[in-house]
């Protein structure tokens, strides 16, 4: 997006800051480049510096899985000294944990699933495997628990009986919700949902799959959804009406961005940079569409991307608050201001809770919209800034 009838005066205008609410996923911002086809094409970033350099470009706080911050398999002793490291750094930058999630996807013992596996053992570990970071999401204060379940599925139909499966994976949130409740533990679960890969099918593939399984759960309210942007689209749909159907439920706990460029494997590009058009709607929906909250970005840089920290790029756009209802993981979203009017027609009337009017003289034409120029108001400042160089394992 060009910079059209800015009033921007200066470059502090676009600079990111902490009231933003953007957030970065350590598994983002430190991923080395690895693909299935080629190892590592830099080094990985170490957590504390992770930190401090997010803090530098104004994020708000910093997410993670458990095998992010140590590695698989750690004694007690070595946990601690991360958590501690982790701790020390949030407390002299002033970043948050929003969010934590689980590794249940990577180590050979998950290769026919966590929760779903059909070995008892493995499904055991997997829950004190949870139960163990829930302790920790705790501890810092995390209001989000995102569950992947990238290894929850089958290459072949007869591999898995998927009714048992769901049943399975329906007794393990049970679980862990009565944990949350008789803990104490002020947090709420968050299905990130994906059709494919690593499993040729992965259980709960798309938002409307995971609503339905959370209305079967004991404790529903407890739990929602946290769609993203390529694994929606890479299955053909359409992020923004799943998007709108999550709020529509009450259910968009979470939300992470990023590109995708139609039906292939998942892309992980910036957000934005696959269906644009999309993405501004998104953006529309996020910040008129519900009662609270804010976007995520979850993109990768790609195995080219130079270690060292690019400068931030900036585009027009005014800078605000998001309010859908979702906590932030990962970074940043387009503005209000690139709200898509019907082409040659006036704006859709319906709810704006954020604004006056959507005919708002904040609201900013696109160029290829509709032939008829907007009106704009030259003392509303335009500013927002757009974050590249995330990175995304998953």
């Amino acid at each position: 997006m060009t910079v059209l009838d800015s009033a921007v005066s200066a470059a502090d205008d676009l600079t990111p800051r902490p009231s933003d609410r953007f957030s970065f996923g350590l598994w983002t911002v430190g991923w080395p480049g690895v693909d299935p086809f080629g190892v590592a094409t830099r080094p990985a970033l170490d957590t504390v510096e992770a930190v401090e350099r997010l803090a530098e470009l104004g994020a708000y706080g910093l997410t993670f899985h458990d095998d992010d911050l140590f590695a698989f398999g750690s004694s007690d002793a070595q946990r601690r000294q991360a958590i501690d490291r982790l701790r020390g750094s949030l407390d002299r930058t002033g970043l948050v944990v929003p969010m934590v999630t689980t590794n249940l996807f990577t180590q050979p013992v998950f290769k026919d699933g966590g929760f779903t596996n059909n070995d008892r053992g493995v499904r055991r570990f997997a829950l004190r495997k949870v139960l163990r970071n829930l302790d920790l999401a705790a501890e810092l204060g995390a209001q989000t628990f995102v569950m992947w379940g990238g290894r929850e599925g089958s290459e072949y139909d007869t591999a898995k009986d998927v009714q048992a499966a769901l049943e399975r994976y329906r007794e393990a949130l049970n679980l862990l919700c009565q944990y949350v409740i008789d803990q104490g533990i002020e947090i709420r679960f968050a299905i990130e949902p994906k059709p494919n890969e690593p499993r040729g099918d992965i259980l709960l593939p798309t938002v409307g799959h995971a609503l339905a399984f959370i209305e079967t759960l004991e404790h529903p309210e407890m739990v929602g959804v946290n769609p993203e942007t390529g694994h929606e689209q890479m299955a053909g749909l359409n992020f923004v009406h799943g998007i709108a159907q999550a709020l529509y439920s009450r259910k968009l706990f979470h939300i992470d961005l990023n590109g995708q460029r139609g039906i292939k494997f998942d892309q992980d590009l910036v957000f934005g940079h696959g269906d644009l058009a999309n993405a501004f709607a998104l953006v529309d929906l996020l910040e008129n569409g519900g009662p609270d909250g804010g976007p995520a970005y979850d993109g990768p840089a790609t195995s080219t991307t130079s270690p060292v920290a690019p400068k931030i790029p900036a585009v027009s756009g005014r800078r605000r608050r998001p309010t859908c209802g979702c906590t932030c993981c990962c970074a940043s979203a387009p503005p209000r201001s690139a709200r898509i009017p019907r082409s040659g027609r006036s704006w859709p009337r319906r709810r704006w809770p954020n604004c006056a009017s959507p005919h708002s003289a904040t609201v900013r034409r696109m160029r290829t919209c509709s032939p008829t120029r907007r009106p704009t108001n030259s003392s509303t400042r335009a500013r927002t800034s757009v974050v590249a160089g995330a990175t995304s394992s998953r």
